[in-house]
């Protein structure tokens, strides 16, 4: 077990949740973002079914604005993980997803014209991802 700051309880270790817990805590206390804007477990409707997002990011106004999908270090990063966040994210919109297995990290954006989706590892900080949610409403 450990314990979850995010969402206040003791959850089982599975690899996929250390994977989770490391991340997240990269991204507040090394990327700066606000834990206050993060929400595990976040539950979706996908195609008329419940799905359950690995973790959703806000804005202040709680907006979502991206979503996570971890997977157990184990696993490889693949197109098949992306598409699952994108099917994830196509019930919510979102310009934004975040993938990791613990190992390899990524940040994809979103293009709605063509229908894909542009893939970096360099994850931007919360001021430089804000500043880019900013420009793009």
């Amino acid at each position: 077990m450990i314990f979850d700051s995010l969402r206040r309880k003791f959850v089982t270790l599975t690899p996929e949740e250390w994977v989770r817990q490391h991340y997240l805590h990269y991204l507040i206390n090394v990327k700066n973002y606000p834990s206050a804007l993060i929400a595990v477990e976040q539950q979706i409707i996908v195609n008329g079914q419940s799905k359950r997002c690995d973790a959703v990011l806000y804005d202040t106004t709680m907006n979502p604005v991206a979503i996570f999908e971890f997977k157990a270090p184990h696993v490889p990063i693949s197109q098949h993980t992306f598409d699952q966040a994108a099917v994830y994210n196509s019930s919510l919109q979102l310009k934004y997803f975040f993938v990791s297995n613990g190992i390899d990290h990524f940040f994809a954006e979103v293009d709605p014209i063509e229908k894909n989706y542009r893939i970096t590892n360099s994850l931007p900080d919360y001021l430089m991802f804000s500043e880019m949610i900013g420009k793009s409403r």
